[in-house]
């Protein structure tokens, strides 16, 4: 370095380097520029460096960032530095998931202005830090500062601001250390809670606190009934969508003895969906592994999508060919189903790495399903597919059964379900008949077996050849 050469300023050749870099926009790799005029209004340290340019209606604004604290703020054109303020300490450092709306406001102030009348949070006396000469603080690597925040954002003027301002008060309280919960909120927290006492299953309190909180964002006032029905009065929503809300205020309501008439809704009951065989085969041959095996046990059991997914592998049995249904939902009972061995075989393909067959959760089934099926259906240019969901398989296994067997009963008790009406909901009476047909004889009782669990039905017995005839739809 030659003699004289001030450290702080580049060599020779390397301004046009920077420059170029600056009026790029890039900011990945800052460049340094000391400047003897412009200091960090956190520390007060002259170690800045260059960040990038910042277009605003008044012009270009620099960016700089303070190599001792990590503070980034920037030069306006009037000569001003504006600076954003943060006025929380979070006790988990650098981490963006334990942020929780840091309290931000915009200041313009000349760079003589006292910095230790400014409302910093970090408690220190930053007075002492107006010249090099006379910093105390020990020199801390970049984003290694305790109260640094990688969502402290710079702003050139107040009006200009990236942040929504937030009100004195607000700013105060989060300075204070101060933790404020809304009294709705507090309502909801304590229905959730009681809920829980009551027994009532976590899906369905996360559904109802859900429908809850809209009820709040559409500005109704859970402790006001009339205000809850004007909200459901003015919406949009269907009147099935309508009477979901109203389950869940009415729970609310009982739980804290509001009085409150539900309005009435007209809820139409809508036939189900049900695909034929073939497309819910070629829905299944699509999809990937987890999820295949996991529509063919829905196919073969008509379990419940949350029932699926709580089967263990002590629930499957090789040597009979069955599956226990050991954890029913919405108070269905619980029973063992007899499915073909290509099930068993696709469950046994699975990897055993937890006690549970499927170890995920029912939305991830969810989830994955819909994206295969959305893929199936434009692959095989069949939009039908598009109506198939996790439920439909459901409805298509009771339909099939109540179609070969004819036998209400035998349905119920497939499904699971206490009470026979709710079993007339998954029955629809569809005729799958066709004009062509398979056709099978049998002479020993065990044919006839094989050909019945085939899916053949009797026709008649012929006593010329002293055969039994079966038929079955191709």
């Amino acid at each position: 370095m030659a003699a004289g050469e001030n450290p702080g300023l580049p060599r020779a050749g390397q301004g046009a380097h920077l420059t170029k870099h600056v009026k790029s926009g890039k900011s990945a790799k800052p460049s340094r520029m000391r400047q003897g005029s412009i200091r960090c209004p956190e520390c007060g340290s002259e170690r800045i460096w260059r960040d990038g340019l910042r277009t605003t209606t008044h012009g270009q604004a620099q960016r700089w960032l303070c190599r001792l604290c990590g503070f980034r703020f920037s030069e306006s054109t009037q000569g001003q530095v504006s600076v954003n303020i943060l006025r929380e300490i979070h006790k988990t450092p650098h981490s963006r998931k334990n942020v929780s709306n840091p309290g931000v406001t915009a200041l313009d102030f000349p760079l003589e202005e006292k910095l230790n009348s400014l409302p910093l949070s970090v408690g220190e006396d930053v007075g002492s830090h107006r010249s090099s000469s006379t910093i105390t603080s020990v020199a801390k690597p970049l984003k290694a500062f305790p109260c640094y925040n990688s969502k402290c954002q710079v702003c050139v003027s107040e009006g200009e601001a990236k942040n929504l301002a937030i009100s004195e008060t607000r700013i105060q309280e989060q300075a204070a250390g101060a933790t404020t919960t809304s009294p709705t909120s507090a309502l909801i927290l304590d229905y959730a809670w009681q809920a829980k006492k009551r027994g009532l299953a976590e899906s369905t309190i996360t559904q109802r606190v859900l429908r809850l909180k809209q009820l709040v964002k559409k500005g109704a006032n859970l402790m006001d009934p009339d205000s809850v029905s004007t909200v459901l009065a003015t919406s949009t929503w269907t009147d099935n969508n309508k009477r979901v809300f109203i389950v869940a205020y009415q729970s609310f309501a009982r739980t804290f003895k509001i009085p409150w008439e539900p309005p009435k809704t007209r809820v139409e009951r809508k036939l189900p969906f049900i695909p034929t065989e073939e497309e819910i085969n070629q829905l299944i041959a699509g999809c990937g592994r987890k999820t295949a095996t996991f529509l063919q046990v829905l196919k073969d059991t008509g379990a419940r999508t949350a029932e699926a997914v709580k089967l263990q592998w002590i629930d499957i049995d090789e040597k009979s060919c069955t599956i226990r249904i050991n954890h029913p939902v919405k108070g269905s009972m619980a029973r063992i189903v007899k499915v073909p061995p290509k099930t068993i075989a696709m469950i046994n393909e699975m990897p055993k790495t937890s006690d549970f067959i499927f170890n995920t959760k029912a939305r991830t089934i969810r989830r994955n399903f819909y994206k295969q099926r959305q893929r199936i259906a434009r692959t095989l240019q069949n939009p039908r597919l598009k109506q198939i969901h996790l439920h439909t398989f459901r409805h298509w296994k009771a339909t099939m059964e109540y179609h070969r067997t004819k036998n209400i009963k035998w349905v119920q008790q497939l499904l699971g379900h206490k009470k026979l009406e709710n079993t007339d909901m998954y029955t629809q009476l569809i005729n799958f008949e066709s004009d062509e047909w398979h056709v099978a004889h049998a002479r020993t009782l065990e044919e006839e077996s094989k050909l019945i669990e085939a899916g053949f039905e009797y026709v008649r017995f012929s006593d010329k050849d002293q055969v039994a005839i079966y038929r079955k739809p191709k």
